[in-house]
Formats: structure tokens, C-alpha cells, sequence
């Protein structure tokens, strides 16, 4: 199987199934001397974390890290850093219904259309499980980034019809003292309820994250194919149930004139920088110092509880109704995930940057 690893001098590679023994991955890039936080890691680790609320799924996993190198006394040693988290609450036969049936909208037909065989407990790879290992990787990354006075953040713009109202300077506490991973109080609540009743019917929703990554450098990015706005697109679309992007204005640009969009360029205090941000913080595929503004659209979890028709792996009609513990929405345990992938893509564009020019 290809397709495990993400970026290129800051790289990660990803292991294990949703039912196997153990997630895990190799971190390979990382510079020496970084004195790292491992309870920050393990944090982050407990915002994506199973069963942490009523609004998420019941799997019941402490998703305790391991680190098995590259650190030494604390700090980063510049080797490859590998890790694991072991998997305990598994269930296989929760999903013995499915072996030889394909869940509507879900990867059940297309790995085994790709393998000749899927494995069917939570979905082995194909599960969200997986992601897992990139917060891991992202939890490394944003404490490199830190160093260099980046910061990313993210939120929980939207789920289902129920939209967030937002009001500067976000919080990161607000935004994870909500068990929806948003900082609109009222909004948490209409959605906390919104997904217990989803919950108790057996059906999803989908939802909207934004993320904001500031202070970075003017001129971050590789054209031409691997523009910064590129990459985290890339990155953004291959995390489980994501089905859209767009960055700054987004898909609103196309109705707009060049004189309403266009960023006006002005001087701050003897820096260049740009009096509106519809750009989204890039131009030319690099970074113009603004802040980076992106939102990721995720579709409803494709397994649900209620009767839906499809077909066995002979082809033969088939009425199926999914057992098994299942979030009613990804966006609340995805906030993290989103902020995690966004590390990686910038703390791989940093080091690239490095090789730039003398």
C-alpha cells in the first residue's frame, strides 16, 4: 500500500488499523534541540480522543502515546521520532454485519475494489482512527512552529443548519472547553442537542471547520506544484469525510469583480503587507504575511443506524442496518485534526524554506 507518508522535509508515516493491535507512526525531519512537551502532545491526543463526550462516539480509548525514539532526556535528537498508542476497547464483532455487505457512501466497495480485500472491523485503514497518528506528528509540529512564532487555530464553524457567530480574538480555551469545539456558547448548545437527537435516531450531520494560521513569513511555499495553498488543500481533503476546501474568499471570488477582491497593498510601520485579506494569506501559491485563513467541508458520517439498501460483494440486494459505536458528526473530534495537518504542511514549508536562498 502507497500513500502513507505526507510531506517532504518534515515528514510522517503512518501505521496500523482501527481493530489491530495498535496506531502508530514515524516522524522523520524533526530538527534536534526541540525540547518536547509530551502532556501537550498527550492533550492534543484527548481533544480527537473517542468517548470524550456525549456528542461523540462511545469507544472507550485512553489513546496513551508511546514514544520509542528519537528523544532523548526531553528533547529531540533529530532521528526519526516513532511512536504507537495501543487499542483496547475493540469490538470486531460489531461490525460482523458488514463483512460481505458495502455501506452506502463509504470505502467498503472502493478498497475492496482497489485490495481484493478490505478488512471490515471499523474499517481497519479506511477508519478515522488513523488520524490519530497526525495529531500526534501535528502536536510536534506546532511546538516547532511555536519557536518561530507561529500559531495555528481552529473551530467549528458550522454543523448541519446551526452556524457559529464568531467574534475576535478567538480563544483557544473557548474553543475547546466546548464539547463541539466551538467558541459560540449558544451555538454549542443548539448543537449538543441538534446531535442527541441524531444520536438517538441513528443518523449524521456534517459541518464546516475554519482554521487561521498567523505570523508567518512572506514568501512560504514551492511553486509550482507544490504551492503552500496546494498542499494544505491536499492535506485538508485527506482527512476522513472532508469533501471541500477553500481559502480566503473561497468559492465567493467567482462572483466577484477584480476591484472587489484585489488586496490592496499599503506599508505598516515599514512592512509591506495588504489592507484587506481575500486572499486568504497567499498569493501566488506563497504566503504574503497575512494571516491564512481556511475552511474544510465535511459531509455526514457515512455510517449510520437506519435501514438503507445496498448490496453484498456477490451483487445481490441487501437491506442493512450498521451496528457498532459511531459519531453522530466528525467536525467536533476533526478541529484538531485540521489544526494538526495544517502544522505539518507549514513546519514542512518552513524547513523547505531553509534551501530557498542564502
Amino acid at each position: 500500500m502507497a500513500g502513507n507518508t505526507f510531506g517532504t522535509a518534515f515528514r510522517l508515516t503512518s501505521f496500523g488499523e482501527s481493530h489491530g493491535p495498535a496506531i502508530g507512526g514515524v516522524i522523520d525531519g524533526c530538527p534536534s534541540g526541540l525540547t518536547l512537551d509530551i502532556d501537550r502532545v498527550q492533550q492534543d491526543l484527548s481533544y480527537r480522543r473517542p468517548g470524550q463526550s456525549a456528542i461523540t462516539t462511545s469507544r472507550n480509548e485512553s489513546d496513551q502515546i508511546e514514544f520509542l525514539s528519537g528523544i532523548f532526556e526531553g528533547v529531540t535528537t533529530g532521528a526519526p521520532i516513532a511512536f504507537i498508542t495501543r487499542n483496547h476497547d475493540i469490538r470486531p464483532s460489531d461490525y460482523s454485519v458488514i463483512e460481505n455487505v458495502y455501506r452506502p457512501s463509504h470505502a467498503d466497495y472502493t478498497w475492496e475494489a482497489k485490495y481484493g480485500l478490505r478488512d471490515h472491523r471499523g474499517s481497519g485503514r479506511a477508519s478515522a482512527r488513523e488520524t490519530l497518528a497526525r495529531v500526534v506528528a501535528g502536536s510536534v509540529a506546532a511546538q516547532f512552529l511555536e519557536i518561530n512564532g507561529i500559531s495555528t487555530l481552529a473551530y467549528t464553524k458550522s454543523i448541519g443548519t446551526i452556524n457559529a457567530e464568531i467574534t475576535e480574538p478567538l480563544k483557544r480555551e473557548d474553543i475547546y472547553n466546548s464539547i463541539a469545539r466551538c467558541p459560540d456558547t449558544i451555538a454549542t448548545e443548539e448543537i449538543e442537542q441538534v446531535l442527541t437527537v441524531l444520536r438517538s435516531k441513528g443518523d449524521t450531520t456534517g459541518g464546516i471547520i475554519e482554521c487561521t494560521i498567523k505570523n508567518l513569513p512572506a514568501g512560504l511555499g514551492e511553486p509550482v506544484f507544490d504551492k503552500l495553498n496546494a498542499d494544505l488543500a491536499k492535506a485538508m481533503m485527506s482527512i476522513n469525510a472532508a469533501k471541500g476546501f477553500e481559502i480566503g474568499s473561497g468559492f465567493k471570488a467567482s462572483s466577484m469583480k477584480g476591484s472587489e477582491h484585489n488586496d490592496p497593498f499599503v506599508n505598516k510601520g515599514g512592512t509591506i503587507t495588504t489592507s484587506t485579506n481575500n486572499s486568504g494569506g497567499i498569493q501566488g501559491g506563497l504566503s504574503n504575511g497575512q494571516p491564512v485563513v481556511f475552511r474544510v467541508a465535511f459531509k455526514p458520517i457515512s455510517t449510520i443506524m437506519i435501514e438503507q439498501d445496498t448490496v453484498n460483494s456477490s451483487g445481490e440486494p441487501e437491506k442493512l442496518v450498521v451496528k457498532g459505536r459511531h459519531d453522530p458528526c466528525v467536525v467536533p473530534r476533526a478541529v484538531i485534526i485540521v489544526e494538526s495537518m495544517a502544522n505539518l504542511v507549514v513546519a514542512d514549508h518552513m524547513l523547505r524554506q531553509r534551501m530557498s536562498k542564502i
